[in-house]
């Protein structure tokens, strides 16, 4: 291993030299404490930039253990390095300059929720810190003394200020494994009492715009019905109040602009931990809760879905479905079988965002379209069955149907961001609107028996000289979705995906699965191996070359929903 001396004489050696030189700075090199690494070097002064870590003994870095005992209090410490860490490269971003991208340091930008990353990470022996640098150059020719500046001068400064523990106010580190340890009790009592979701009192949801992610100011904030309060005790800070979503059924309901949907867009977030100060960081929904939505134009792959499509006019068979081009029923119905499939808990669904003739049937409509003519069994005619047989619970926001109102457990009406339990006053009105059979020429409610195989024929090719393999391009759209060799996997509807690191984990992921060449294998198994991977070895096995930052750890449903949008042939 090099040291920082070493380090600073190769700049020296090739300052002003042709930008390639760069190449030899790849290695590792001693700070004392911690080790510096350059993993990969750039082509140009304007590719994307080269990539580097740190590496600092635990003993060094000298947080207490207790910190980063659990995976909940390990992921929150390690997001709250990453914020500081993150704040730190910004105050020195760019200020070594040249062309291009010289003189950029950065590293990942977590949003309000708090996600496993590969940016900061705790191993048994090491804090490993990743992040990115614009090595400098004038046109193309190296300026290494700019280099020079980042990696001998700034560097070392903010490693100082950021990873070493007793640099740190030790009450802000605490209140985060606090918050962290709060936020895993009350998952736990989810379980414990058969709740799907708990909101607390004073949490704040509406959200700044509808592009930003920071809590409305001067907003409403919730307070949960007496009827439907219940008090958790945390272990730190004594109780908290707040409403809990009982499993079951349950409706939210209200006029337009009165936080329907808001109330069901923190719920479907409530499946991550968020920071202090979001709003919604006792927002806590089931992990594995699962969004629906209609996604019009998507690929379907050998789905069984004749719990809700069957006796199609041209006889197509529906235990076993395949398209290219779905209808928004059609995928709606695909995303219940998928989530069945994936092992979700909870549904949660929006009428807005939903196909109608997939939710529900009005009297008059089957009156004049009669069952015998009407492939679809909407999903008002599952959703008890689903609680009761398979243990799902759904929460649906709608705005015009009262048809649901005959299968509810649970009816919230939101009234100027403000929740009321009207259970009562609706079980009052419905002998004056007598429920429609909707089960009348249904099929029966019989989950499918097959397991679901993953088939993917591709061979891996090779070209060139000997026996290399091709290199398999992706790239990342944001939060749309990804390309792999030029086929699109569109992800835009899967909106618990929030974060285009999430992303970039999942074309990595998907990679991986691809350049294996030929695949048979039961749907299940194969997401159980990635998980398992995922979680001893993080996302080490999935990447070419060496782990940079930018990768997000994405939950066991979201691969299940990438892979079965993912057009294999």
């Amino acid at each position: 291993m090099y040291n920082k001396t070493d380090l600073k004489n190769k700049l020296e050696s090739i300052h002003r030299k042709s930008y390639p030189a760069y190449k030899s700075l790849r290695g590792s090199y001693t700070f004392g404490d911690f080790v510096l690494s350059i993993d990969h070097v750039q082509g140009d002064p304007f590719a994307a930039p080269s990539s580097l870590h740190v590496e600092l003994p635990l003993a060094k870095a000298g947080f207490p253990e207790k910190y980063f005992e659990g995976r909940h209090t390990k992921t929150a410490l390690e997001d709250l390095i990453l914020r500081k860490f993150s704040r730190a490269l910004d105050q020195y971003s760019f200020k070594a300059k040249g062309s291009g991208k010289s003189g950029l340091i950065s590293t990942s930008r977590p949003g309000p929720e708090v996600m496993r990353r590969t940016a900061v990470e705790f191993t048994e022996k090491l804090l490993i810190v990743r992040f990115e640098v614009g090595f400098p150059a004038n046109g193309r020719t190296i300026n290494a003394q700019e280099l020079e500046k980042i990696l001998l001068d700034f560097l070392p400064q903010i490693v100082k200020k950021c990873l070493y523990y007793q640099a740190w106010d030790k009450r802000l580190v605490q209140e985060g494994f606090e918050l962290a340890e709060n936020q895993q009790k009350i998952r736990e009592v989810l379980e414990e009492r058969k709740l799907v979701a708990f909101c607390a009192n004073g949490s704040i949801l509406p959200r700044k715009s509808g592009v930003s992610s920071q809590p409305l100011k001067d907003a409403v904030a919730f307070e949960s019905p007496k009827s439907m309060e219940l008090a958790i005790d945390l272990p730190f800070g004594g109780s908290i109040f707040g409403m809990g979503i009982p499993e079951g059924v349950t409706l939210i309901i209200g006029g337009g602009y009165h936080g329907k949907s808001t109330l069901l867009q923190a719920l479907e977030q409530g499946v991550y931990n968020h920071v202090k100060g979001d709003g919604r960081e006792y927002v806590i929904t089931r992990v594995n809760a699962l969004k629906l939505r209609a996604e019009d134009g998507r690929a379907v792959s050998n789905l069984d879905l004749s719990l809700f499509i069957h006796d199609l006019p041209n006889g197509k068979d529906t235990h076993c479905f395949s398209t290219e081009d779905a209808s928004g029923s059609t995928s709606q119905a695909a995303g219940v079988m998928e989530g069945i499939e994936a092992g979700t808990s909870c549904f949660l669904i929006d009428e807005d965002t939903s196909a109608t003739n997939f939710l529900v049937r009005d009297a008059f409509m089957q009156r004049v379209v009669s069952g015998e003519q009407e492939p679809i069994t909407p999903f008002i005619a599952r959703v008890r069955d689903l609680y009761e047989k398979a243990g799902i619970s759904t929460i649906l926001v709608a705005g015009s149907s009262g048809a649901f109102f005959h299968v509810a457990d649970t009816i919230i009406q939101m009234d100027a961001y403000r929740p009321k339990d009207v259970k009562a006053k609706v079980q009052e009105l419905l002998p004056e609107y007598p429920s429609v059979d909707f089960k009348c020429n249904t099929e029966p409610f019989v989950l499918p028996s097959e397991k679901r195989m993953f088939e993917m024929e591709r061979k891996a090719k090779r070209h060139g000289r000997g026996d290399r393999e091709e290199r398999i391009k992706t790239k990342v759209m944001g939060t749309d979705g990804f390309s792999i060799e030029h086929n699109m996997v569109d992800l835009r509807y899967v909106e618990q995906l929030i974060d285009s690191e999430q992303m970039a984990a999942l074309a990595a992921i998907l990679k991986y699965i691809v350049k294996k060449g030929a695949v048979s294998m039961e749907m299940q198994v194969l997401v159980a191996e990635i998980c398992s991977l995922l979680e001893k070895k993080g996302m080490t096995d999935f990447v070419d070359g060496a782990l940079s930052c930018g990768y997000a750890y994405p939950r066991k449903e979201e691969i299940f929903m990438m892979l079965d949008r993912f057009r294999r042939g």
